[in-house]
C-alpha cells in the first residue's frame, strides 16, 4: 500500500494550539485503520486563524484542513481526507487559498512547503543556490549585488544592507564576525521565529554569504530566550549543514570556511538594540554602547562585526540566486523588494503577508486580515511594534513605504501590525508605552531611564485631572518631555517610546479628555 504524505507544523505557535496533539492522533488513528501515512512536520504557511493546519499531498497538489483538533481527526478520515475528500474543515487545494495566493511570498517562498531540517527538500526548492553563486564571485561583487538589489535592513532601522557590509569588508582586521540579531521583542512580530523554525537553511545560507562578502570567519545567532523552539531547529539545522559542507572550514571545497554558532539571549528586550546584543554575546550585562566605534568597524570583542536581523539575512540568497534585479523590482521608491507583515491583535484573520513595499494598512486590515475578531470598528493600530505610532483611519491608505510613513512621523519598523478596536483607551496604551520604556531601559542615559518614570507619572496626572486647564498644562509638561526623550536619549527604546504617545495623543485628543480646542492649545 502506497503511503500518504500528511503535513502538520512544528512551528511553535501551531504547536501551542495543539498541533503535536493533532500529529499523535493521527498517527494513532491511521494505525488502528491500517492507513499507511508519511507525517511530515513541516513549517506554518502563517495563516495563523487556521491552525493547527493540516495538508493532504495529493496527485492534484496539497489540500488544506483546518483549524484541525485532536477530536476532528477520525471524521476527517471518514470523509476521505487522505485522498482530499470534503469536510467542512476543508480549504480546498493550500495554494488557492486567497489569503496565500495574493501575496509576493519571496523570502517565504519554502515556508510550510519543506521540511525545515530536510537538506534534500532545502536544495530541491532553490537552497543554496545562493551560495553557490557567491562562491563563484569576489567578495566584493556579492557587495555590489545586494547594493544593487536595494535590500535594507528589515529589522526596523532601514539601513542599506550592502553599506554595512562594504564597511566591513574595507577593514582591516584579523577577525571579523557575522551576528544575526534574532532577538524579536517587538510585540505582534513573529517572521524571525518563523524563520528559524520553518526555513532555517535559508538564514544559515544568508549569514554565510555575508561572512564570503565581507572575510568574517566566525558568526553568532542571538535568539531570544523566549523562542526555546527556534534555539533548539537552529542548533540542530547548524549541525546538519556543518556534516553537509555548507559550514565549517571548507565551505563545498571552496577552501573558504566559516562556523556558525546559536547563543540564547538573556531575556532583555533592549538587547535587540545591536551593540547591547552585542554586550550580551560578550557574556556582559546588556547595555547600549556610544557610537562611535561603529559596531562595523569595532563591534563583536572590538572586531568588524556585520549585524543583521533574520529577514534580512534571509533575503540574500534570493538575490543572489536570481540576482538584484529580480529583487528590485518588487516595492517602490527606495523600499525595495517585499516585507514579510505580520498581522496580529484583534483582527479576524491574524498571520503572515509576504508583499512588494507599497501595500496600505486598509488592504491589510480588510483585505487580509478580514477586519476585527470583535467585529467592532478598528480604531487604531500600531505598527513597528511596542514603540511605534498609533495609526488613525486617516493614514490607512499610505503606502507601506519606509519614507512614506517617516513623513507622517511613522515607522515600518520590523513589520509588526497590532490592531485595536474602539473600545480601546488610547489613554492606557500610552501610560503602557512608557511604562515598557521604565521596565525595559538599560539605565545608562537619564531621558530614557528617567523619563519614561516620569512618563508615566504624568499621563496618570492627566487622567486625574479636574479640569481642563490643569490637564492641558500636564500635556504640554508631556510634550516637552517626550521632545527631551526623542532627542537625548542614546539609542532608539527611549528615542521611540514618545512615537506611541504622541501619536496617541495627537490623533485621539478626546481619550485624553481634550476637546479640539484644548488639543490646539496643548
Amino acid at each position: 500500500m502506497n503511503s500518504v504524505t500528511v503535513y502538520v507544523p512544528r512551528d511553535s505557535a501551531a504547536r501551542a494550539l495543539g498541533a503535536d496533539a493533532v500529529a499523535q492522533t493521527l498517527l494513532a488513528e491511521c494505525e488502528r485503520r491500517g492507513l499507511a501515512l508519511k507525517l511530515v512536520r513541516n513549517g506554518s504557511r502563517g495563516l495563523f486563524w487556521l491552525e493547527p493546519m493540516v495538508e493532504v499531498a495529493t496527485a492534484g497538489g496539497r489540500i488544506a484542513y483546518g483549524p484541525v483538533r485532536p477530536g476532528d481527526v477520525p471524521g476527517l478520515l471518514d470523509a476521505g481526507m487522505l485522498s482530499g475528500g470534503a469536510h467542512a474543515l476543508c480549504h480546498g487545494p493550500t495554494e488557492k487559498i486567497e489569503y496565500l495566493a495574493r501575496q509576493q511570498r519571496l523570502c517565504f517562498a519554502r515556508m510550510g512547503v519543506t521540511d525545515p531540517l530536510s537538506l534534500a527538500d532545502y536544495e530541491a526548492h532553490e537552497g543554496w543556490a545562493g551560495l553557490r553563486a557567491a562562491l563563484a564571485l569576489q567578495p566584493a561583487q556579492v557587495v555590489e549585488q545586494v547594493m544593487e538589489s536595494g535590500l535594507r535592513g528589515r529589522g526596523g532601522a532601514a539601513f542599506p544592507t550592502a553599506i554595512k557590509w562594504r564597511t566591513v569588508l574595507n577593514t582591516a582586521a584579523p577577525q571579523k564576525y557575522v551576528v544575526c540579531n534574532a532577538d524579536e521583542g517587538d510585540s505582534g512580530t513573529y517572521s524571525d521565529r518563523m524563520t528559524m523554525e520553518g526555513d532555517p537553511f535559508m538564514l544559515i545560507e544568508g549569514m554565510t554569504i555575508a561572512a564570503l562578502a565581507t572575510g568574517a570567519t566566525r558568526g553568532f545567532v542571538y535568539i531570544r530566550s523566549e523562542y526555546p523552539d527556534s534555539m533548539a531547529t537552529m542548533q540542530q539545522a547548524i549541525r546538519l549543514a556543518r556534516d553537509a559542507g555548507f559550514l565549517g572550514p571548507d565551505i563545498l571545497g571552496s577552501g573558504r570556511g566559516f562556523e556558525l554558532e546559536a547563543r540564547l539571549g538573556a531575556g532583555s528586550y533592549v538587547c535587540g538594540e545591536e551593540t547591547a546584543m552585542l554586550e550580551s554575546l560578550e557574556g556582559k550585562r546588556g547595555v547600549v554602547r556610544a557610537k562611535p566605534p561603529l559596531p562595523a568597524i569595532a563591534g563583536l570583542f572590538g572586531a568588524p562585526t556585520v549585524i543583521n536581523n533574520v529577514i534580512s539575512f534571509a533575503s540574500v540568497p534570493l538575490i543572489l540566486a536570481r540576482g538584484a534585479a529580480f529583487y528590485r523590482d518588487y516595492g517602490m521608491g527606495r523600499s525595495r523588494g517585499t516585507l514579510p507583515i505580520q498581522l496580529a491583535g484583534n483582527v479576524k484573520r491574524p498571520g503572515l503577508v509576504e508583499l512588494a513595499f507599497g501595500v496600505t494598512l486598509r488592504e491589510l486590515l480588510h483585505d487580509f486580515g478580514g477586519g476585527s475578531a470583535s467585529g467592532r470598528p478598528i480604531k487604531a493600530v500600531q505598527v513597528g511594534g511596542p514603540l511605534g505610532t498609533y495609526m488613525p483611519e486617516s493614514q490607512w491608505d499610505l503606502p507601506l513605504d519606509y519614507e512614506a510613513y517617516a513623513a507622517v512621523g511613522a515607522v515600518v519598523g520590523h513589520g509588526g501590525i497590532v490592531v485595536h478596536d474602539d473600545t480601546a483607551d488610547m489613554v492606557a496604551l500610552a501610560r503602557y508605552a512608557m511604562e515598557f520604556c521604565a521596565i525595559e531601559s538599560c539605565g545608562k542615559c537619564t531621558p530614557c531611564r528617567i523619563g519614561s518614570v516620569r512618563g508615566v507619572e504624568v499621563i496618570d496626572r492627566i487622567g486625574a485631572a479636574t479640569d481642563a486647564a490643569q490637564r492641558t498644562q500636564q500635556v504640554h509638561l508631556l510634550r516637552d518631555l517626550c521632545d527631551t526623550m526623542l532627542h537625548g536619549s542614546l539609542c532608539a527604546m527611549g528615542g521611540m517610546t514618545p512615537y506611541p504617545v504622541l501619536s496617541a495623543l495627537n490623533h485621539y485628543p478626546r481619550d485624553f479628555g481634550l476637546d479640539a480646542k484644548d488639543a490646539a492649545a496643548a
